[in-house]
């Protein structure tokens, strides 16, 4: 497997004029390519389609630099965030006609984008990924009814994706409605009907709380308390389910508790790879999602940790112990 970081940890949950602005792309992609563990480095990186890293009304020719300024620390391009929340692009997945249109015009900005980036050489494999853009408490007022229009409003991204040759992944987290626990999941990329164009994305640390079903308390699988049997009887079961859908995979650790920073909703808590009180034996629970991988495409993985102090960010020792935990990922499978 190629090994990926993630550079919206430099944008997600950031505010200029704070203590934790912004760190530009230029700087995460600094200390990506800084990161070596034996000589192995990071291959690539998967960023996010928008300010301060990338303007995704960007002209043909900028986006060519970006490319480039990627591809001077000998990395490559994988998998891309459309913009689909309001304030960016777009909008709610389940929204009015107004809403689910910004959205699918985030869709069609991030395949322009994708297409960029694949012609001029940096980018090779990898998806697009989205999620619902709506809370968990909108969803909830019908269910059902939601549960319909998002697929729909998946579809129709289908169909935009497939056109340029992309994918569609769905990253699971507690915070989205119709996304927020492993049933909800199943049952909005089912109701989508599109497998092998619209997916899921698979991140460690919010799967985690699907587990403990956060949001969604009748499709817990665990309780706390719970012994290491009972815990890997529960990921079989969740990763039974949602693995013939996973497209695209986020390495990740959580300590059991929710977060959010900025205009961030609360979501499972990323936690350094090496966090002393973290739930996740990271490799093998990565085996669980992988197992054939290649069949669906996977090429490669990310590591994801988002709302990270600068401090940490910045820290170098972050990137290693980061990569030594994606080389063990890669060694387990």
């Amino acid at each position: 497997m190629k090994l990926h970081n993630a550079m919206w940890p430099g944008l997600v949950g950031k505010e200029p004029g704070t203590d934790h602005p912004p760190i530009s792309l230029e700087h995460m992609l600094e200390l990506t390519a800084a990161a070596n563990v034996n000589g192995r480095k990071f291959d690539g990186i998967d960023s996010f389609l928008f300010h301060p890293h990338t303007d995704p009304d960007a002209s043909d020719d900028e986006l060519k630099r970006i490319a480039d300024l990627v591809a001077s620390h000998n990395l490559k391009i994988g998998s891309l965030v459309a913009p689909i929340w309001p304030g960016t692009v777009g909008d709610s997945a389940m929204g009015d006609a107004e809403a689910r249109r910004k959205f699918l015009l985030a869709v069609e900005k991030a395949c322009r984008i994708a297409s960029i980036f694949n012609q001029h050489g940096v980018r090779e494999y990898g998806v697009i990924r989205i999620d619902s853009a709506s809370s968990v408490g909108d969803w909830a007022k019908d269910p059902a009814g939601n549960t319909q229009r998002i697929a729909e409003t998946f579809r129709e991204a289908g169909k935009i994706a497939e056109q340029h040759g992309e994918r569609l992944a769905a990253e699971g987290e507690i915070c989205w409605g119709g996304m927020h626990s492993w049933q909800a999941m199943l049952d909005t990329l089912e109701a989508t009907a599109m497998p092998g164009i619209v997916g899921f994305q698979a991140d460690l640390a919010h799967t985690y709380l699907y587990l403990m079903g956060y949001n969604a308390p009748e499709a817990a699988l665990l309780k706390e308390g719970y012994t290491d049997e009972e815990f890997w009887a529960a990921y079989k079961t969740m990763t039974d389910a949602l693995r013939p859908w996973t497209i695209d995979f986020h390495v990740a650790q959580n300590d059991g508790s929710v977060h959010g920073t900025g205009s961030h909703d609360k979501t499972g808590r990323h936690c350094p790879a090496d966090d002393p009180n973290g739930k996740i034996d990271i490799a093998k629970a990565s085996t669980y999602w992988l197992k054939d991988a290649a069949s669906r495409g996977m090429k490669h993985i990310c590591w994801d940790g988002c709302m990270f102090s600068n401090e940490t960010l910045e820290t170098p020792a972050t990137w290693q112990n980061i990569l030594a935990a994606m080389i063990q990922v890669d060694q387990a499978l």
